[in-house]
């Protein structure tokens, strides 16, 4: 395969387990240098084993406001350069309050927020004072989630977590029109439900496979997004910005059978 990612080094955030490492892969098969981010300091050793010698991890929460810049700066120290961040870092907030509204406690809301959305204005805002130090253009991709534009009711009402999905897509093309001019690139993807669902039931599994029909009817697996995550970081998508990508398996534009 062609190396799209040559000579790119590239920051992900929450990139030592699903989504992430699928990606952090990805991209070092194709020639990138990476620095992958995440909570669990073996998760952090195993990545790096598995990722080779273009690859460091860090453990670090990506709540912190100095995670991400210590994370670039490892970048920059280590590969030399630093060309492009994915931040993946997020998740459900269900263990701290967060569903439907009438049972939404404020804890729930806040820490849910935080988690997916006060992390990622965070990593954001280090790679844009970066690039504009180094007055150099780059490419920040962000995740939301399909239940951003989408939601399903019966099975996914957590609404703190839809908020701050979607807020991501709001910030991601507030950001790409202020940065645009210095050639800094700002897209999101919003990828469908992936396995590994917390509180998944026999209905909400029955509920997927009719809502995500393609290939046979499933849940998202990481590496079904390494692709698009791939493009947006290489100059193929020099000319983008500002764009939200869907990865859904249908999920859209399928009503799902309950």
């Amino acid at each position: 395969m062609e190396n799209w990612l040559a000579n790119k080094s590239i920051v992900i955030i929450g990139g030592t387990t699903g989504l992430g490492f699928s990606a952090a892969k990805a991209f070092v098969r194709n020639g990138a240098n990476v620095v992958v981010v995440g909570r669990n300091p073996e998760n952090c050793l195993v990545a790096e084993l598995h990722l080779g010698n273009t690859a460091r991890a860090k453990q670090g929460d990506a709540t912190h406001p100095q995670t991400a810049l210590d994370a670039i700066q490892l970048c920059i120290r280590e590969f030399g350069s630093f060309d492009g961040l994915y931040h993946v870092a997020g998740g459900s907030g269900e263990k701290f309050g967060d569903g439907p509204l009438h049972e939404l406690s404020l804890e729930g809301w806040n820490k849910t927020l935080d988690l997916n959305l006060t992390s990622l204005m965070l990593s954001n805002q280090a790679a844009i004072r970066t690039f504009m130090g180094m007055n150099k253009g780059g490419s920040i991709l962000n995740m939301s989630s399909v239940l951003a534009h989408a939601p399903a009711a019966q099975h996914f009402a957590n609404h703190a977590y839809a908020t701050a999905k979607s807020a991501v897509i709001g910030f991601s093309k507030s950001i790409a029109a202020s940065y645009a001019s210095k050639n800094i690139r700002v897209n999101v993807l919003t990828p469908g439900i992936i396995e590994g669902l917390e509180n998944s039931t026999e209905a909400s599994d029955k509920f997927i496979k009719s809502k995500q029909p393609l290939d046979g009817g499933r849940y998202g697996l990481p590496n079904d997004l390494d692709g698009i995550s791939v493009y947006f970081m290489s100059d193929y998508a020099r000319f983008t910005t500002g764009q939200i990508f869907t990865v859904d398996g249908g999920w859209e534009i399928t009503d799902g059978q309950y």
